[in-house]
């Protein structure tokens, strides 16, 4: 078993290097962008079920049998440097970028609309029991029923609608953007760590750095008021991006706020067989497949913001909770 202690010392030493050497970039959206060193990490979680039913007591034993695909444990190297968005994508930059190109969100286009938050929604009138209400035409990327402003991130984004913002900067600007790979995205998590959070072990530590389902969130949804963190952050909803202490590789927000879509397939058994230099994901399952996306939101109990959990939707998934952060390569 792996040690559960900081990987690589000197990995922080010459990220810190980097970024006193390189100035932040931005591009013509207004997107800020952090220089992410070459370097190895141990990617995934090595945490029997028995560890983490002691540290989340208020959930059912049966979560932590289903992380199968969390492990095993593997080393990874990332072996080029990369730019990564110091915040997620914001409303206001999606706007200009819908402005600028003509593209039309998924929501829009298919005209079915996305979720969203109902004051006097009753969960019960969904087939799932689902939280939010969805999928509606009145919900979208531009009013997912609760206040936002252009610094906030923006959700209700599917995959497609991510990659397209990507492929139109490339081609926009002649340098290439992209999601992250699931593997980039874990690196630049942890910042150099072994924890569950870039922050520690302690969900609590979360107060810090993360914007996920606290008392304030809780005062929404009462029935769930176990499943939360015992702080009140001041926002029930979406913060502005970069309203939470950044990681130590400048990045803020990998925790919370809004999940983040990354490129790769989701596969169950994919760890067992990664390559260890700059892993791809694996190809595209026959008859569709599922899109991985990280982070947790703000809307996400402790346990599924931890660094190494790993969800999954459709490609043309749209909810209220989901969002991105862009790469531009080197």
């Amino acid at each position: 078993m792996e040690p559960r202690t900081p990987l690589l010392p000197a990995l922080l030493a010459i990220a810190f290097a980097a970024q006193a050497a390189e100035p932040e970039w931005s591009n013509s959206l207004g997107m800020r962008f952090v220089r992410i060193p070459a370097g190895e990490f141990l990617m995934g979680s090595e945490e029997s079920p028995e560890a983490l039913a002691a540290a989340f007591p208020a959930l059912p034993r049966e979560r932590f049998l289903k992380l199968t695909d969390e492990g095993p444990v593997h080393r990874v190297r990332i072996t080029k440097p990369f730019l990564m968005g110091r915040h997620e994508v914001t409303v206001g930059q999606f706007r200009r970028f819908l402005q600028a190109s003509g593209y039309v969100p998924e929501s829009i286009a298919d005209g079915t609309g996305g979720y969203g938050w109902r004051k006097d929604y009753d969960p019960a009138t969904s087939p799932r029991g689902d939280a939010f209400e969805g999928r509606l035409p009145r919900y979208s990327w531009a009013d997912p029923g609760f206040a936002q402003t252009d610094d906030h991130p923006v959700v209700n984004i599917t995959w497609n609608d991510a990659v397209a913002l990507a492929e139109w900067l490339s081609k926009t600007e002649g340098r290439r953007y992209r999601l992250p790979t699931e593997a980039e995205w874990e690196y630049a998590c942890r910042a150099g760590t072994r924890t569950r959070y870039a922050s520690g072990d302690d969900p609590r530590s979360l107060a810090r750095i993360a914007n996920v389902f606290d008392a304030d969130s809780a005062a929404l949804w009462p029935r769930w008021q176990a499943m939360a963190l015992p702080h009140h952050d001041g926002h029930a909803f979406t913060a502005p991006v970069g309203s939470f202490a950044p990681n130590a590789w400048g990045l803020y927000d990998m925790h919370g706020n809004a999940w983040e879509w990354v490129a790769d397939w989701h596969g169950e058994d994919y760890y067992a067989q990664s390559p260890l230099d700059d892993p791809q994901g694996p190809p595209k399952p026959a008859g569709g497949g599922v899109k991985v996306r990280r982070g947790g939101s703000w809307h996400t109990w402790a346990f599924y913001a931890r660094s190494s959990f790993r969800n999954w939707n459709a490609p043309d998934t749209r909810y209220t909770l989901v969002g991105m952060r862009l790469v531009r390569e080197d």
